[in-house]
């Protein structure tokens, strides 16, 4: 099975150690110690990024790497084929996706994803999934890239995170220039199996995900059936 799991904001890079959506993702591989691969490169292989990373994985069942691209940077191909699940953190989209495409990463990700791994990511690592997606790596204005292309459709995070969000994604809507979205709000998660079995899935306080679109001239908001995530309750 394929999995794709679009984060539209929050995890570890706000919340290090709390670790609901983390444990998700690690539950999709089927694996008791999965190994996970994280990957900063939209915000250049940021330390602390890396700190949360590890101080939240480290405390799951998981064997947690990370790769860097800003240093000396491994055997790609060894080190994805090892890999049982990725998680690409946030940033700047654009940047992100050229410094791959340099070093082909991205088809060794698509492989990868054709082979069971689950691909999962926040922001920037939701939005390279699909075919397009609503990027803010402009600094003035929001604007519509082309991505990866895993799964069809476009994508927007942030979507009640942001005051630019939703207006922004009804104009591209207006103008054209999309003609359907999917959209998840912070601390909501879009997961696509197989390319066309869609579920949010919800790790804060009921939020959820959409696909967005026009009908009749007006914007059309349609949530997907959601799954909640609870923290375990620990014994005092």
């Amino acid at each position: 099975m394929k999995h794709i799991i679009a984060i539209g904001g929050g995890g570890f890079g706000r919340n290090p150690g709390e670790g609901l959506i983390e444990q998700y993702i690690l539950d999709q591989t089927g694996k008791e110690q999965p190994n996970i691969c994280f990957i900063p490169t939209a915000t250049g292989d940021n330390e602390a990024y890396k700190v949360n990373y590890y101080s939240t994985f480290s405390k799951l069942h998981c064997n947690p790497v990370h790769l860097d691209f800003f240093k000396r940077t491994p055997d790609l191909e060894k080190l994805i084929s090892e890999q049982d699940a990725i998680f690409v953190g946030g940033g700047n989209t654009k940047s992100m996706l050229a410094v791959w495409k340099d070093w082909g990463l991205d088809n060794l990700l698509k492989k990868a994803y054709e082979a069971g791994v689950v691909m999962s990511g926040v922001s920037a690592g939701a939005n390279c999934w699909f075919e397009r997606a609503v990027v803010d790596s402009w600094e003035d204005e929001l604007k519509v890239i082309d991505c990866m292309g895993f799964v069809k459709g476009n994508f927007c995070p942030h979507y009640d995170e942001e005051p630019q969000r939703r207006p922004s994604v009804k104009s591209f809507l207006e103008e054209d220039i999309i003609n359907a979205c999917y959209a998840s709000e912070g601390n909501a998660a879009l997961h696509i199996k197989d390319d066309n079995d869609y579920l949010s899935v919800d790790f804060g306080k009921q939020k959820q995900s959409y696909l967005v679109s026009l009908v009749q001239g007006k914007v059309s908001e349609v949530a997907f059936e959601s799954l909640s995530l609870k923290a375990k309750k620990t014994k005092k």
